[in-house]
């Protein structure tokens, strides 16, 4: 199902796109949300429990500083390069992705290394000891996908996608936001966000130096150490 514009203006109660600022799309059945270029100004979006393939068209939300994608669609950790120009996004939620693989500690690692002002990765606060082992441990990405019919915004994965698994919804699959679940019939809407943009912009900045000051070697003054690279996928 295709995200149209009647859909984001009645949830968002809005009149036009560029005015929408959050939006609150949880199971949807969505596998095209192409319409995210049109709004700038959005700054927090939940699309958990869809069908999402694609991170490309919320390249375009500058301003976006929560994005919930829980279990969709998302093939590939290549994904990530869409998000790395988001100056202002401090909370991802991608758990229950087939982009997570076998292996948690390089998911997390991985995905920390190419968003290193995060501060909170599904539902988990970020710390900066594992920032400094991202550097180490995690791959980069550099490079956006390749794949055929990326316009609108649900192209089809260059492979098949593995299975994401269908663990019984607890208290911890609430978001710290906006994703609304409905359980017995009623619907429960979590917190506002707890960050303010210039508080975080400020202690995200010296966490990052402090991190790239850990990784310089005793032995090769001023020489970082090497890290893995992983460009676009054949």
């Amino acid at each position: 199902m295709k995200l149209t514009r009647k859909m984001v203006l009645s949830r968002a109660k809005a009149s036009e796109l560029h005015n929408v600022r959050k939006l609150n799309c949880w199971g949807s059945q969505l596998t095209d949300i192409s319409i995210c270029r049109e709004m700038p100004s959005l700054e927090v979006i939940t699309l958990s429990v869809n069908s999402v393939s694609t991170l490309e068209p919320v390249r375009s939300c500058r301003r976006l500083s929560e994005l919930y994608l829980r279990r969709n669609r998302i093939p590939s950790l290549n994904e990530l390069f869409y998000l790395k120009d988001l100056p202002h996004l401090r909370v991802l939620w991608l758990a229950e992705n087939p982009c997570c693989g076998t292996s948690p500690h390089l998911y997390r690692m991985t995905v920390l290394r190419n968003l290193p002002h995060l501060q909170k990765l599904d539902n988990q606060a970020v710390t900066e000891e594992e920032l400094t082992r991202a550097l180490m441990e995690g791959d980069e990405i550099t490079a956006a996908p390749h794949r055929e019919g990326a316009g609108n915004g649900c192209p089809k994965p260059p492979y098949a996608l593995n299975s994401v698994s269908s663990a019984t919804e607890t208290s911890q699959n609430l978001l710290s936001y906006t994703e609304e679940t409905e359980v017995q019939g009623q619907t429960t809407t979590d917190q506002s966000p707890s960050f303010s943009p210039r508080d975080t912009m400020r202690s995200h900045k010296n966490r990052v130096l402090n991190c790239q000051k850990a990784l310089v070697s005793p032995h090769l003054p001023g020489t970082l150490l090497p890290a893995a690279t992983v460009g676009a996928p054949a």
